[in-house]
């Protein structure tokens, strides 16, 4: 049975991989936010779309990883990057209708995104810190 994906749940994890408090995502968002309203938008499985989008290029991730990721898929992706899976990312594979081709695709792409989310962290530690002062 497929997980259902939450995208507040989504919104909160990735928050916290980047180091980023519900208050420093609630300056950002403006006036209208607090840490409280950050917090209550973390517990909803659906957030609109637009807002979505804003949340996205303030933490600079894909709109579709709120979308798309559960907590199984970022796991394992957790794990395959941190257990020598370097290189998979540069080569190309010719894939077929193979159903584990297509996952294999699949994992190597989330990869791909964690590690462009590794890279821009100290981007977003610096931004953070600048608005913090």
């Amino acid at each position: 049975m497929e997980q259902k994906i939450h995208q507040g749940r989504n919104v909160k994890r990735f928050r916290e991989m980047l180091n980023i408090k519900q208050e420093a995502l609630a300056y950002d968002l403006g006036e209208d936010w607090s840490q409280k309203k950050i917090s209550l938008l973390e517990q909803k499985d659906v957030i609109e779309e637009n807002l979505l989008k804003q949340i996205a290029a303030i933490l600079k991730i894909p709109v579709e990883a709120f979308q798309n990721f559960n907590e199984e898929q970022a796991i394992n992706i957790i794990s395959s990057t941190f257990h020598g899976t370097q290189g998979l990312i540069n080569y190309s594979p010719t894939f077929n209708n193979n159903p584990i081709d297509k996952l294999i695709q699949l994992h190597e792409e989330k990869i791909a995104l964690y590690e462009r989310m590794l890279r821009e962290k100290d981007e977003m530690m610096q931004r953070l810190e600048k608005l913090i002062k």
